[in-house]
């Protein structure tokens, strides 16, 4: 192989791959709906009242959940074979792509439940299934120039850690060895919650507590706690509010 180093160029920024994830309610449907451009593939019924362009379709041209695995992968199939305007595509959600995933998985295996196989080989078995759904993503990216942004409600989950006490955080709400690969894949992921105050007060005796004080500011945070899990590979703040305007400023070129 032959390489000429004074030909080398730059590579060029590529559009994120974001994990938006969070407690119920919190708004993350409604971050997602308001990126460039969006459509969602629906996996649950999640868009409520947001007017926003959705897939698969019924007979009559309306939204409406897909079914199957295979039905979502053929959704991203024809977003990258069609030409179209649309710059973001937002998986809602990727707990419910879950029970999915499972049943493909199930159906390669001729089993009739995940946990069939015995010693945890059918989570396993189904991280195939998970690689080619990233994939699929990872070539909207590349070749459609696509935004990615799923969308999961979040776990609290206890984590033994040998170095300290166990501790709970939040995370993912897909099996352990699925968001392990998603978080992986990822490159923002992003924990929404209610910002919240902790002030110090007196309760006689010498004694004083912590109390939280919920602010009801809804916010993004992007830089992982022993609380939850969060990441991102560029420059952005470890906290903001969660708005779309306000987490695009802070992506490359503004998300251009």
């Amino acid at each position: 192989m032959s390489i000429d180093l004074k030909n080398i160029s730059k590579s060029t920024p590529k559009k994120p791959r974001i994990i938006a994830y969070g407690l119920p309610g919190i708004g993350k449907t409604t971050f997602a709906a308001n990126a460039d451009k969006p459509i969602f593939i629906m996996v649950e019924d999640g868009l409520g009242e947001l007017d926003v362009p959705a897939i698969p379709l019924n007979e009559d041209g309306k939204p409406r959940i897909a079914t199957s695995y295979n039905e979502v992968m053929e959704c991203l199939s024809e977003l990258g074979r069609q030409e179209h305007d649309f710059k973001t595509v937002v998986i809602d959600t990727l707990d419910a792509l879950e029970t999915l995933v499972w049943e493909a998985t199930c159906q390669r295996l001729n089993v009739k439940s995940i946990e069939e196989p015995g010693y945890g080989r059918g989570y396993v078995e189904a991280l195939t299934e998970w690689k080619m759904f990233f994939d699929m993503l990872t070539g909207l990216r590349d070749h459609k120039q696509m935004t990615i942004v799923m969308i999961a409600h979040d776990s609290v989950v206890k984590v033994e850690d040998p170095m300290h006490p166990a501790y709970d955080m939040h995370t993912i709400k897909i099996h352990k060895r699925a968001a392990a690969k998603a978080i992986e894949y990822a490159d923002i992921v992003g924990f929404a919650s209610y910002k919240t105050l902790v002030t110090t007060e007196k309760t006689g005796f010498n004694q004083t507590r912590n109390r939280a004080l919920d602010t009801g500011e809804r916010v993004m945070h992007l830089s992982g706690t022993s609380a939850f899990i969060a990441k991102n590979r560029f420059s952005m703040p470890e906290v903001i509010p969660l708005v779309w305007t306000e987490f695009q400023k802070h992506l490359p070129e503004g998300g251009k």
